[in-house]
């Protein structure tokens, strides 16, 4: 890898494109060479993957990534910096640069078609905070291609997405991803390798892709049981699901024919649990994004 880019070319190209890194969009740029190579060896790409970089900020990431994969999809939402992008990535990049598609676009709403020229095999970004477990969730439910992937996340947000039941921080996050992947810590950021430096570490989550624990019963059905037991997490199951089972009796009843002690709180449960109570419901459950 060569021509990545360091904290002086990092301020420049930012004062060149006027751009200031803003907290709504949640701006971090990562400004060390060792992080992107850590970060993209870490990812495991193969030369025959299709990489999606989301929030390519300046190009740091997207500079180490492009020699590393067959393609480069890099979906950015701030206009100047995806109008800018092609053009930064050229003298850097080199020939690698050909293998590059910028998509000025929201990647909560960006679909499979719009990421069809060649379809994304593999998930590899540094997620801005206030938007990154959405992001997960939802690329890994539009684009079915998606094999594996390593994300760059605040500590807390890694640490809540690879929890497994039992832990403090196990939750919403913690099981839908574990729906649709595998998922393990890859290792620890410094706040010193961004500009601006953030006030917590970050962490590095790695996914791969695995089938659904059942294939009985939807998604939907499965995650809208899941949001009514971590909603009130103190209460037991047989009250926390009440209102989806429409009562606690009825709630009870769907909890036991799953094999699950109505006694029991949400944090104990596996998505599988949960994929068994969604199967057994009284009633079809509301739809849940």
């Amino acid at each position: 890898m060569t021509g990545l880019l360091g904290p002086a070319e990092i301020r420049e190209l930012a004062a060149r494109l006027g751009v200031n890194p803003t907290k709504k969009l949640g701006q971090n740029f990562v400004h060390d060479p060792n992080t992107v190579r850590r970060i993209v060896t870490a990812a495991g790409l193969t030369g025959d993957d299709v990489a999606l970089e989301v929030g390519p900020g300046l190009g740091s990431l997207t500079l180490a990534l492009l020699p590393a994969a067959a393609h480069l999809h890099a979906v950015e939402i701030d206009p100047v910096l995806a109008g800018a992008r092609p053009q930064t990535a050229a003298t850097p990049a080199g020939p690698d640069a050909a293998r590059l598609t910028v998509h000025r676009a929201d990647a909560l709403r960006i679909t499979a078609a719009a990421l069809a020229d060649p379809p994304p095999t593999a998930l590899v970004a540094n997620l801005p905070d206030n938007v990154a477990v959405p992001v997960v969730l939802h690329l890994l439910a539009e684009l079915p291609t998606l094999r594996h992937g390593l994300v760059m996340v605040q500590k807390e947000v890694a640490d809540r997405l690879v929890a497994g039941p039992g832990s403090k921080v196990y939750g919403i996050p913690s099981v839908k991803l574990a729906w649709y992947a595998r998922s393990r810590a890859a290792g620890r950021v410094p706040p010193n390798v961004f500009w601006p430096v953030p006030n917590v570490d970050s962490g590095l989550v790695a996914f791969t892709r695995r089938e659904p624990p059942r294939d009985d019963v939807p998604r939907q059905a499965v995650f809208a049981v899941v949001d009514a037991a971590f909603a009130q997490r103190r209460k037991t199951l047989r009250a926390a699901l009440a209102g989806w089972a429409g009562g606690p009796d009825r709630a009870a009843a769907a909890l036991t024919a799953a094999g699950v002690d109505p006694g029991a709180r949400g944090e104990s449960l596996t998505v599988e649990q949960f994929a068994a109570i969604a199967a057994s419901a009284p009633t079809v459950a509301p739809v849940a994004q």
